[in-house]
């Protein structure tokens, strides 16, 4: 197991094109990270979805509009009069910015009217949140799951360490699934060897086994040998953080 605290760009071998992100745990917190990283070195890097997301602050976009407009955006030109967000504030390289349709009821931002194949040959990067997870750590996918554009690059499974060792419903969002998938009752203990079950299970069945693992939230656990439990079972690489 790597365990990371930043460039997680590297540890997750990021290459251009789209990288998709799914599962639960962070993927916002991830999303933004990697765009930064990415926009730091020099990409210029796109962030958006492919279902449902609330806008990245600190990532220029026109908020006036419900369309927001993939134009990339230079750091030093505030994107608003007087802007102090992290963007703003001075990075040295690339560009960064993100596009969507903005839903005024919700809030939301829901995937870019222009396709994301078209998107990624003006960007270096185009990062897509691709799944759903009701803010919950752990998740079962249903059959219309995740949303993964064609010609992706990149998969990055995020799985939140914080549900390992919480009731199943409690911790995990479609609980039945998930327990369908691994033989156990809604009010068993999502431990790491369910865990890792349940996505050995979707990773056959959704045909990625190329997908990235990454465990987030391991500072939460109060026991650590649980990521490497979490790992054994997977039986494949897995990278530990704790996304801030």
């Amino acid at each position: 197991m790597e365990t990371v605290s930043g460039n997680l760009a590297s540890a997750l071998r990021i290459e251009p094109g789209i990288t998709a992100i799914i599962g639960s745990g962070g993927k916002s917190t991830l999303l933004k990270t990697l765009g930064l990283e990415l926009m730091r070195a020099g990409g210029r890097v796109l962030l958006c979805t492919t279902t449902h997301m609330l806008p990245v602050a600190g990532v220029p976009w026109d908020g006036s509009n419900r369309r927001l407009d993939a134009a990339p955006w230079k750091p030093g030109a505030s994107h608003v009069p007087g802007c102090t967000c992290e963007a703003c504030a001075g990075m040295s390289r690339g560009s960064i910015c993100q596009a969507g349709v903005l839903d005024p009821e919700t809030g939301k931002l829901s995937s870019p009217a222009e396709p994301l194949d078209q998107l990624a040959q003006r960007f270096d990067y185009v990062l897509a949140e691709a799944d759903g997870s009701k803010r919950l750590p752990l998740k079962a996918h249903a059959p219309w799951e995740p949303v993964v554009p064609a010609g992706t690059a990149n998969v990055i499974w995020l799985v939140g360490a914080s549900g390992l060792s919480k009731p199943i419903n409690e911790a995990v969002h479609r609980p039945e699934l998930f327990c369908e998938r691994c033989g156990c009752e809604l009010t068993d203990i999502a431990t790491p060897e369910r865990v890792a079950q349940v996505l050995n299970a979707e990773l056959r069945m959704l045909n990625l086994n190329n997908a990235r693992i990454m465990l987030n939230q391991v500072d939460t656990l109060s026991d650590p040998t649980m990521a490497d439990r979490f790992e054994a079972a997977l039986n494949r690489p897995l990278i530990a953080t704790s996304l801030k």
